[in-house]
């Protein structure tokens, strides 16, 4: 198989398999008692994608709220840290591959949603959704030992990268993905952190409004926070376009699990990075 050469195991997260496993069972083990499911059926999560060592203690609610769901198909949105081929951008290998074993690409799933994302953006496939191989994204790769843990084996991935998250690109992402996976038994993780390297007051003030969008389900919120410095994340497009493709599928509910900053692992709180947490359903 034409696997993803992974840029991150042993530095981001364990390389060694039982120690990945240790540790990413630790993570959602501690969030499990601050983690009640959702009256309904969960269509999206939104989670942090920095080391395990910082953002693990945050992420495992998202990924704990999920555990056990029946998924044929999961979407992880993120922004393009990196990388700049396209406005959107997918991978062009076959599966990703991390310690606890290799997740394919959804590759059908993908091809439809650049067929959407071409109509809709009015470009060309490749310029739409490009696909890329040997890329240096970590924050697709940094959710995926958690998925592994949580989800029944036999899942694929629909991978996308926003190089652009721009209201116009977000929005059409969301949309075309909601196209795509209408009728599949399907999973959306927008993977974004929040504020970066503001102290501790500053950051949980950023956070909190950016957060209270999320809670609000208001992916014009999210948008518009991050335009006015209300509220940060790097991922805003990515979350905006999770919030979008969710609703697009029937969902009608988000609501914020657990937030925290660089500085609750470090102890350095001069300068942090903030972590939130959300769960998306339909009622």
């Amino acid at each position: 198989m034409d696997l993803r050469p992974s840029p991150i195991a042993g530095q981001w997260y364990s390389g060694h398999a039982p120690s990945l496993t240790r540790s990413v069972d630790g993570y959602l083990d501690a969030a499990k008692a601050g983690v009640r499911a959702p009256a309904g059926k969960i269509v999206g999560v939104i989670a942090p994608h920095a080391g395990h060592k910082y953002s693990g203690p945050v992420a495992a609610y998202a990924f704990e709220a999920v555990r056990g769901l029946e998924v044929e198909t999961v979407t992880i949105l993120c922004p393009s840290h990196f990388h700049d081929d396209g406005l959107l951008i997918t991978s062009g290998h076959e599966a990703y591959t991390t310690p606890l074993g290799t997740v394919a690409v959804d590759r059908e799933a993908a091809a439809g949603l650049r067929a959407e994302l071409a109509v809709t953006l009015s470009l060309p496939g490749d310029l739409a959704l490009a696909a890329i191989r040997h890329d240096r994204e970590h924050a697709i790769e940094i959710e995926l030992p958690f998925l592994q843990r949580v989800l029944p084996d036999g899942f694929q991935l629909i991978p996308v990268m926003l190089r652009d998250q721009s209201p116009r690109t977000a929005r059409a992402l969301g949309l075309a993905l909601a196209k795509v996976l209408r009728g599949r038994r399907a999973l959306i993780v927008g993977s974004s952190d929040l504020s970066h390297y503001y102290p501790q007051l500053i950051a949980e003030e950023l956070d909190a409004e950016m957060l209270k969008q999320i809670d609000a389900f208001d992916p014009d919120g999210v948008l518009a926070a991050e335009a006015e410095g209300r509220g940060l994340a790097c991922g805003h497009g990515a979350i905006a376009a999770t919030l979008w493709a969710a609703r697009e599928l029937g969902a009608n509910h988000a609501h914020v699990l657990k937030h925290a900053t660089s500085g609750d692992v470090s102890g350095d709180y001069a300068q942090v990075v903030g972590y939130g947490a959300a769960v998306i359903w339909k009622e």
